[in-house]
């Protein structure tokens, strides 16, 4: 066998829970390595548990241990800085959600990348959620027949607290708002499962906390197939979190998938029936232990296999890439008050400023 890929992660915050607890023990092709954060209090508290050394200057560390790969869990603003120097080092690069907050900086990320022979790993773990991956099967299997409507809501509560537990959440250079962070990984199913969007027209407000960005966004988008899209995200539901939720309509049929973090699938009707159909709303329903869901496992241990066996990345830069384009857009049209096409250069976006 050969040795297990070994990790390090650099930001030691929120989500780097999640990536620890898997590369730990979870994946015996995988190790975790090394942790770094710029707090040496949460840096020191992920090395004590894990039993890994510990670093407040990433450089430092790569410097030091033998590295593999590098999981980026920074504030999103930070995400391609971070990303480019560590690719600097010769490392593959794991980087959530979103892989950076400005177009250029996507661009730069995957163009190094191509240039070092490095694989740049884009995490969108909703993508494997059972009931999503159900959903991802009808639509390429053809079952809607002419897709009409997606629409995605998100409708969590996130307090002055969470705002204030972490001075760059909510600003513009360093986080976005709704729509670039907790409605991102949903933006990103809906185009996953719709195809290539053509323009978009949003609207946004800041209702309940004080924030440089939105709290509460509405959009439309139009597909080049001809069907439209509905974007609805919140993070001023109250007094907890309501949903996370995707539907698609088509010609032949419809699904719901809901729960708060697109977990439950909840209809799945078509005008063709199988046999199976009848089982799907009973084995699909499940409620993850929180909003991240169950999908960071399985991710992970697809970029292990992809590093290992040479294969394609489960989602790479220019799948990541997408996305941020989308959202871009998004804040375009919110500050022009027009409808956007998707082939465009942001000029009026705030988002990474």
């Amino acid at each position: 066998m050969t040795e297990p890929l070994r990790f390090a992660l650099i930001g030691c915050g929120r989500i780097a829970y999640r990536h620890a607890e898997i590369l730990h023990n979870q994946i015996p092709e995988a190790e975790l390595a090394a942790v770094c954060d710029i707090a040496e209090d949460k840096a020191r508290k992920y090395a004590d548990k894990y039993k890994v050394p510990f670093y407040t200057d990433y450089r430092k560390m790569l410097e030091k241990e033998k590295i593999d790969v590098v999981n980026i869990l920074t504030e999103s603003g930070n995400h391609a800085k971070h990303a480019l120097n560590v690719m600097d080092y010769g490392k593959n690069v794991v980087v959530e959600k979103p892989m950076a907050l400005k177009l250029n900086d996507a661009d730069a990320m995957i163009e190094k990348a191509d240039k070092k022979g490095l694989k740049l790993f884009v995490v969108k773990q909703n993508r494997y959620n059972y009931p999503v991956r159900k959903l991802r099967a009808a639509v390429e299997e053809g079952r809607f027949g002419k897709l009409v409507l997606g629409t995605v809501r998100v409708r969590w509560c996130r307090d002055q607290k969470y705002y204030n537990e972490a001075p760059w959440r909510g600003t513009w250079a360093m986080d976005g708002g709704v729509f670039t962070n907790q409605a991102s990984h949903h933006i990103d199913l809906l185009e996953w499962m719709m195809g290539e969007v053509e323009s978009v027209s949003a609207k946004s407000a800041t209702r309940l906390v004080d924030i440089e960005t939105e709290d509460t966004g509405a959009a439309v988008l139009k597909f080049t197939n001809g069907a439209l899209g509905i974007i609805e995200a919140t993070t001023a539901t109250r007094p907890k979190d309501l949903e996370g939720s995707i539907s698609i309509l088509g010609e032949r049929g419809s699904v719901e998938i809901a729960g708060f973090a697109v977990n439950e699938m909840k209809t799945w009707n078509f005008a063709e029936q199988r046999p199976e159909d009848l089982d799907v709303l009973a084995e699909y329903r499940q409620n993850p232990p929180n909003v991240y869901g169950f999908g960071h496992l399985e991710y992970l241990k697809d970029v292990v296999h992809s590093i290992l066996h040479n294969k394609p990345a489960p989602v790479d830069g220019r799948e990541g890439r997408k996305s941020i384009v989308l959202i871009n857009a998004l804040y375009e049209s919110i500050e022009t008050g027009q409808d956007i096409k998707l082939h465009f250069h942001p000029e009026r976006s705030r988002l990474g400023q």
